[in-house]
């Protein structure tokens, strides 16, 4: 949730930030007023209160002949506190609502628009000449042992798979260098549970607009996480950190998994969309004045990993209509793709300033002892996903795939052969 006090000191920066996102600037208003509301409900319950108090003293003086006339004056103003209790409950409920409906604040610097209103920041390595005709990340997964989707499929349905031989080798290596990596980098590893409880999804905002990307068990009321951003910014719920000695650093490695609701005849071919995947994520709590600093290392972590795959990619800032409700900025690492003549999706970084840690719960002391709310950040380290782009880079014209050199040790091999 936003900051109350932000919003209402900057109330025209808020609705700029909703119209950055394209969504609906009148929320900030209804918020506005809902906080108003629950503020003189508030102040009402109070005096009554405070009114019924002295009340009670005036009772406890009066002489016998008195009290009779007091004491059915105090049973009045005692239905009149529980009118004011009950008014002040439906106004909090009121607040709670219009509280939940409003994304976080976008970062000033972040672009307006959609998905296809990104702003490329830089270019890294040079996009491959082939001279042959490449093939394309599944047709070399097939003809090389490493995938199988028609296994998947009989097994577990549409979009779900095998990694086969030196197929889950390759995985078990990205993700392996990853923990190496983050650990080198002061982040302490985790392997999380991936069922959540629903106050945890919603804490991180993730039951919102795309709640039907979310696999959710009915009988139990627990969710499949479709990233270990949302156990780890749950681990803390509740807690007030100690972050005198800097940002405190979790790297989650996790199954994740995904509806992909919406997506149909997107990417139905191969491993670039499917329901289940690993991911090794990074996950930071910081003080709100650290977020920005500390996005721009996640940022220079991943990069960092892409260097260790030999990809080329670019980076992009993605625009304020596809941050997600949660991130007021988000930097994605997106990684060439031969055959599609495109760049996909490989890394992302959010800062979610301290949407997250306020809704759950998570603070901090600052120097003169009083807690504060926290800032979090996320950011994806490996997944499954990146093997299309190994495959698809770095195949050779006799069909085989060379293995990038900071993952040999894993997979046990330089070259993947038919």
């Amino acid at each position: 949730m936003i900051d109350l006090k932000f919003l209402r000191e900057n109330p025209d920066a808020a609705r700029e930030s909703q119209r950055t996102r394209g969504e609906d600037p009148s929320l900030v208003d209804a918020l506005l007023g809902a906080d108003a509301s629950r503020r003189a409900a508030v102040l009402a319950g109070d005096n009554l209160r405070a009114e019924q108090k002295a009340f009670g003293k005036k009772v406890g003086q009066a002489s016998p002949e008195e009290r009779p006339a007091l004491l059915e004056g105090s049973k009045e103003l005692a239905a009149k506190v529980r009118q004011a209790e009950a008014e002040q409950a439906e106004a909090q409920s009121a607040l709670d609502t219009a509280h939940r409906a409003i994304s976080n604040i976008v970062q000033e610097g972040a672009p307006a628009g959609g998905e296809d209103d990104f702003v490329t920041l830089e270019t890294v390595g040079a996009v491959p000449a082939f001279d042959f005709v490449p093939k394309d990340h599944l047709e070399l997964g097939e003809s090389l042992g490493l995938i199988d989707m028609e296994r998947g499929a009989k097994v577990s349905g549409a979009r779900f798979y095998f990694l086969t031989g030196f197929g889950a080798m390759l995985q078990l290596g990205l993700l392996q260098l990853a923990a190496q990596r983050a650990m080198a980098n002061g982040f302490q590893m985790m392997i999380p549970p991936v069922l959540v409880r629903p106050e945890i999804m919603a804490g991180t905002g993730f039951l919102g607009a795309h709640a039907d990307e979310i696999y959710h068990l009915a009988d139990d009321d627990l969710y499949l996480v479709g990233t270990s951003e949302v156990p780890l910014a749950g681990y803390h719920s509740g807690e007030i950190l100690d972050l005198t000695d800097g940002p405190k650093r979790y790297a989650g490695w996790s199954t994740c998994f995904r509806r992909e609701a919406g997506s149909y005849g997107k990417d139905t071919r191969g491993i670039i969309r499917v329901h289940q995947f690993d991911k090794v994520e990074m996950f930071t709590y910081c003080k709100p004045e650290d977020a920005a600093a500390e996005h721009q290392r996640l940022l220079s972590w991943e990069r960092d990993m892409l260097a260790a795959i030999d990809v080329p990619y670019r980076v992009i800032d993605v625009a304020g209509g596809d941050l997600g409700s949660s991130a007021a900025r988000k930097f994605d690492c997106e990684a060439w793709v031969p055959t599609q003549q495109a760049y996909r999706e490989l890394t992302s970084t959010s800062n979610c300033t301290t949407f997250q840690a306020r809704r759950l719960g998570v603070r901090y002391r600052d120097e003169n002892g009083k807690p504060q709310t926290a800032a979090t950040l996320n950011g994806t380290l490996a997944t499954t996903r990146w093997i299309v782009a190994i495959l698809e880079n770095h195949q050779q014209s006799d069909g085989t795939v060379r293995v990038p050199e900071a993952l040999v040790p894993f997979v046990g091999t330089d070259v993947l052969k038919p």
